[in-house]
């Protein structure tokens, strides 16, 4: 705890003031933990590092990289619903070894055989895979099953009553292929959705199935990926393993925009209208629509202009110095505008798939606007690393990287999830 201050100690050490602390913590800069009293605590380390980064004088350091491991290990996985292979390749790069992908999408499935022909990827409904074929052969099953529309019904709320939704094509893989571990991986809504009670009803189904199951959300900008990107994840841990679930700490660092594509990578992408250009091009870097004036806010927004709330993503233009927004399926969406930090266009495809970690050699199939979207869709690279490196953890007791620390969530209580309220229709997740 010697390293952690309150934040007005920290704010007199560093040489700022307590508000610039509250905003970089506000935009996901820093991170804070509480005392025993309950007071914010601040690392010194990590607020000095942001410091230097807003203010220019770390221009040398480039924290930006691909993490591998050294070599592969002897462990395997399923991974279903692989998209353009964010979360499939840092599975790889953990050391995990693929036997099976299932992606239904032609364009995604065909950027992961142009990728890795060795790869056994199936583009086969995920409704007629049959799984029986793995049981007690793989260790690991993986799926971002979809945000859809989610029912239970019944008393039960058990297994049957997922019938018709991605989830159970994923908790049916699990039960037919009986893995020692199992990661599941979604938006962060799915916390709150229904007052919580699908994630409940998801954490039932997978305890039935003889799993202890814990989850988290995983906060991409400190997991070695330059974009606020928060997902949860789900792990089930077969009861017979004596582990304990494990997820990856969050390293003291986050790694700015300049850091992945200060070099300008060049590649195809979309362009402007004449107009647009000419109104983006007034926005500075870091700003948004409220950095025009009221009469091009009008002609720009159109009826948003009157709206309250949901426009913070209008205008926008990004900045050099912090991880980007989160990506979307397409830059120049007028909600969630991915403007150039300095050049007034948006994103191209390549700077796109860097912010999400994936190499520069990954070429993805499909028009400009089906590569935005599979990139978009995409889990990090690097995230799908640390997934794969706690997996990797529980397995075999030790991690390749013994710099990045693991650990431990307890898992959900049985008691915890039965007792669930009269049977609902839950309607589509938004996201």
């Amino acid at each position: 705890m010697s390293n952690l201050f309150t934040i007005s100690d920290a704010a007199d050490k560093i040489g700022v003031s307590v508000d610039t602390i509250r905003r970089w913590e506000k935009k996901g800069l820093i991170k804070s933990v509480r005392s025993e009293l309950n007071h914010r605590l601040f690392s010194i380390d990590e607020i000095t590092r942001i410091h230097d980064k807003v203010s220019g004088s770390d221009t040398d350091e480039n924290n930006y990289r691909i993490i591998k491991a050294n070599k592969p290990s002897k462990y395997t996985a399923i991974d279903l619903f692989a998209g353009a292979g964010g979360t499939a390749l840092g599975l790889e790069n953990a050391g995990l070894q693929h036997v099976l992908l299932n992606e239904f999408d032609k364009h995604a499935a065909a950027t992961l055989r142009q990728n890795r022909p060795k790869w056994n990827v199936s583009d086969e409904d995920v409704h007629e895979v049959d799984f029986t074929q793995w049981r007690n052969k793989v260790d690991v099953v993986e799926g971002g099953f979809p945000c859809q529309s989610f029912s239970y019904a019944g008393k039960g709320r058990g297994f049957e009553d997922t019938r018709g939704t991605l989830f159970h094509e994923f908790a049916r893989a699990v039960k037919e292929v009986q893995p020692k571990i199992a990661i599941g991986e979604n938006v962060r809504g799915l916390l709150t959705h229904d007052e919580g009670r699908t994630l409940k009803t998801m954490v039932k189904i997978l305890q039935d199935l003889g799993y202890k199951v814990a989850y988290k959300v995983m906060r991409s900008q400190y997991l070695d990926v330059p974009q606020k990107r928060e997902r949860l994840v789900i792990i089930a841990v077969r009861n017979d393993l004596k582990t304990p679930i494990l997820f990856p700490k969050e390293r003291d660092y986050t790694i700015s925009i300049k850091e992945a594509i200060g070099d300008r990578p060049q590649s195809e992408g979309q362009q402007y209208s004449e107009r647009k250009h000419e109104i983006m091009k007034l926005v500075p870097p870091g700003g948004y629509w409220r950095d025009l004036s009221d009469e091009l806010q009008r002609e720009y927004m159109k009826a948003s202009y009157f709206h309250t709330g949901g426009k913070t993503g209008m205008a926008r233009r990004l900045s050099w110095d912090e991880p980007s927004l989160t990506l979307t399926c397409n830059p120049a969406q007028k909600q969630t505008e991915r403007c150039h930090p300095e050049e007034t266009r948006p994103l191209n495809v390549r700077e796109y798939a860097r912010i999400q970690t994936f190499p520069d050699e990954w070429q993805f199939s499909g028009s400009t606007s089906a590569q935005y979207k599979q990139i978009g869709n995409a889990v990090p690279v690097n995230l799908g690393y640390y997934m794969g490196l706690a997996a990797i953890t529980m397995l075999n007791g030790k991690t390749h990287d013994d710099l990045i620390e693991m650990e431990p969530i307890e898992p959900v209580l049985d008691e915890s999830v039965q007792e669930l309220e009269q049977p609902a229709l839950i309607p589509l997740l938004d996201f």
